[in-house]
C-alpha cells in the first residue's frame, strides 16, 4: 500500500494478510524527523466488511439457504468461498441453524488459516402448486405423531 507523507514523499507500507480491523502496522524510519533521527510511522488499518462473508477471528461465517427436501433427505450443495465455490455434503435431518465447518477456507494469517463456518437456513416455499400441496399434506399425515414442541412446557417451567 502506498501513502503520501506530509513532505510529498511516497511511503510503501506492507499490510500483512489477515490483518484485523484496528491493528497497527509500523513503517520503521518513515515517521517525522526528530533529534534522534526519523521516527517510525504507525498506520492504523481499517478493514472494510464484506457484504456476504462475516469475520469471526480467523474464521469466516456465511448463511446458506437450503430447501426442506435437502435438509430432510441430505444433499450435496455448492457453497461460495473466498477462492472458488466448493461442494458440501448436507447430512440428512439437518436442522435450520446447523453449522458445517470447512477447514482451511477462512482468513489466511501468517502460517495459519481459519475455517469457513456455513450456517444452514431451511427455506419454506411461499406458494405451492396442487402437487406440492398434496405432498406436504401427505407428509403431515405421515408424521402426525411427531411433535417438536412436546417438551417445551416442561423445559419452560420454573
Amino acid at each position: 500500500m502506498s501513502l503520501r507523507g506530509p513532505d510529498g514523499e511516497t511511503i510503501e507500507v506492507k499490510i500483512p494478510k489477515g490483518i484485523r480491523d484496528g491493528q497497527k502496522v509500523r513503517a520503521r524510519g518513515k515517521g517525522s524527523p526528530g533529534p534522534a533521527g526519523r521516527g517510525d510511522l504507525l498506520v492504523t488499518v481499517h478493514v472494510r466488511e464484506h457484504e456476504f462473508f462475516r469475520r469471526d477471528g480467523d474464521d469466516l461465517r456465511i448463511t446458506v439457504p437450503i430447501t426442506f427436501p435437502e435438509a430432510a433427505l441430505g444433499a450435496t450443495i455448492e457453497v461460495p468461498t473466498l477462492e472458488r465455490p466448493v461442494k458440501v455434503k448436507v447430512p440428512a435431518g439437518s436442522q435450520c441453524g446447523r453449522v458445517l465447518r470447512l477447514k482451511g477456507r477462512g482468513v489466511e494469517r501468517g502460517k495459519t488459516t481459519g475455517d469457513l463456518l456455513v450456517e444452514l437456513r431451511v427455506t419454506v416455499p411461499t406458494t405451492l402448486n396442487d402437487d406440492a400441496r398434496a405432498a406436504v399434506e401427505a407428509l403431515q399425515s405421515a408424521t402426525a405423531g411427531d411433535d417438536p414442541r412436546r417438551e417445551l412446557a416442561r423445559r419452560a417451567a420454573w
